[in-house]
């Protein structure tokens, strides 16, 4: 597969394109403080241009604590594109060339682009619960509540096979934090890599639930994850190992888990944000040829991180993700991620608002933060993504619901989870045909449109018709 976003103009809103959907959706999780819209994804000068500007959108939100709907609003508006059940892959390599948006200097965006298992619809919190990023197959004893789709299950629902657990595992091929803050200091003082920085990482369950480091700190014997090999101007990152999952409705603590995230962070430069580079990840899953399968993480042709199936299997059970994976590719703004580790003196670190009058509403942000939006600074430009795989090897597959690892039933018997407040079905239907046609020749016979070569549809009045079939 390649996209080389070379054509103008392309729309992405849900339905318009065969690959991609650009979320319009309110993002609930990480503390986000941005609205995604198709109206931030745009194809122009050979690019897929993500834009994140400072512009209010007001939407009916959910409070968990009280129980009940409320506007809320979202201060800033970005994109986020997903192939979710339209294009999947499992297993082969997959790289873009990326030039990251704003300045390398100025903290505030999160900027990524990473695959994750298709039985979750990222940030269609429903459909994650108990699901993201389990990658175990075989049981695992006194966790059958919290793997929702658990080896330890003897019966078969939803076209899959029984005693096989099930997951979304996600694999960032990168996750960018900009900014200023240098290594060997303050949230870094312990790491040879500070901001800006790529963290490239394998989020999976189920994660170390006994000896785990603390963030911040390197691990002792035992703690964490040995026999991974580390690329140059890189570092493991301390500052986060993983996450509890708890689930404010769930029946009982049987459906917690800890997950972990295993990851490197690389260092970053200006160069990074004035140009594009590419990023890659090798992905072999477990097979007879390859035993436990591995991950490898890449810049520009230089080794990131390298991780090994048999050093996550030996301490937890869980393997190199063999799920069928979906591309997104997004910038975010959260106040997690990159902003002021200490709230500034005499600044109460409430709202986010980069248009509001109000000192109040401001001075949270990095110094910089709001001039480089208004100046229209904040684009991240991919000129094109490619998946490579091997036609020899059968563990590498394409779709989103394989033979192995099929997902299509049981988006089907819970697709609420999949969708939004209003919506008919997760996904409208992609129209067949329309593009612009002319009269030409195609192997040296005058035909009367070109439509997608010889096997393609008939011109009409300018516009391509599809043949029966």
């Amino acid at each position: 597969m390649s996209d080389e976003f070379n054509v103008p103009g392309r729309s992405f809103a849900d339905g318009s394109d065969p690959i991609w959907t650009a979320m319009d959706k309110n993002d609930y999780t990480n503390n986000a403080l941005h609205y995604y819209s198709p109206s931030h994804a745009a194809t122009t000068g050979g690019n897929l241009d993500i834009k994140t500007t400072a512009e209010k959108t007001t939407v009916v939100g959910f409070d968990d604590d009280k129980g009940e709907s409320m506007k809320v609003s979202k201060n800033f508006k970005s994109a986020m594109l997903q192939s979710w059940n339209k294009f999947c892959f499992t297993g082969g390599i997959i790289e873009a060339s990326v030039e990251l948006p704003g300045s390398s200097d100025i903290g505030g965006l999160w900027p990524a682009f990473w695959i994750l298992g298709n039985l979750a619809r990222h940030t269609y919190v429903g459909s994650s619960s108990n699901i993201w990023p389990w990658s175990k197959t075989s049981c695992d004893p006194g966790k059958e509540d919290a793997q929702k789709i658990s080896g330890c299950l003897n019966t078969q629902h939803f076209g899959m096979g029984k005693g096989v657990g099930r997951g979304a595992p996600e694999i960032d091929i990168f996750e960018v934090q900009p900014g200023n803050v240098k290594h060997n200091t303050n949230q870094f003082s312990k790491m040879s890599v500070g901001q800006p920085f790529s963290s490239a990482s394998l989020q999976v369950a189920p994660g170390k639930s006994w000896q785990r480091p603390g963030p911040g700190n390197w691990p002792g014997p035992e703690e964490w994850y040995n026999g991974m090999k580390y690329g140059p101007n890189s570092t493991q990152n301390i500052a986060f190992y993983g996450t509890y999952n708890h689930f404010k409705d769930a029946p009982s603590t049987a459906y917690d888990y800890w997950s972990d995230a295993i990851s490197q962070n690389r260092q970053l430069a200006q160069k990074h944000f004035e140009g594009s580079h590419v990023f890659r990840l090798e992905w072999e899953p477990p097979s007879e040829k390859w035993g436990n399968g591995y991950l490898h993480w890449y810049l520009d042709e230089e080794l990131i991180l390298a991780i090994n199936g048999t050093s996550i299997t030996d301490v937890t059970g869980a393997e190199i993700p063999s799920e069928p994976s979906y591309i997104i590719f997004n910038t975010a703004v959260s106040k997690e991620w990159g902003f002021p580790q200490t709230c500034p003196p005499g600044c109460p670190c409430k709202n986010y608002d980069c248009l509001s009058p109000s000192f109040d509403d401001k001075c949270g942000f990095n110094p910089g933060f709001c001039p480089m939006l208004q100046a229209d600074s904040a684009h991240m430009k991919v000129s094109w993504v490619r998946v490579y795989q091997d036609p020899e090897n059968s563990v590498h597959k394409v779709g989103c619901s394989t033979p192995e690892r099929p997902t299509r039933r049981w988006i089907e018997g819970n697709e609420r989870n999949y969708m939004k407040e209003g919506d008919k079905k997760p996904l409208k239907e992609v129209p067949k045909g329309g593009g612009e046609c002319e009269v030409g020749e195609i192997g040296g016979a005058f035909v009367e449109g070109i439509c997608g070569g010889a096997k393609g549809g008939i011109c009409k009045n300018g516009r391509c018709d599809c043949q029966p079939g």
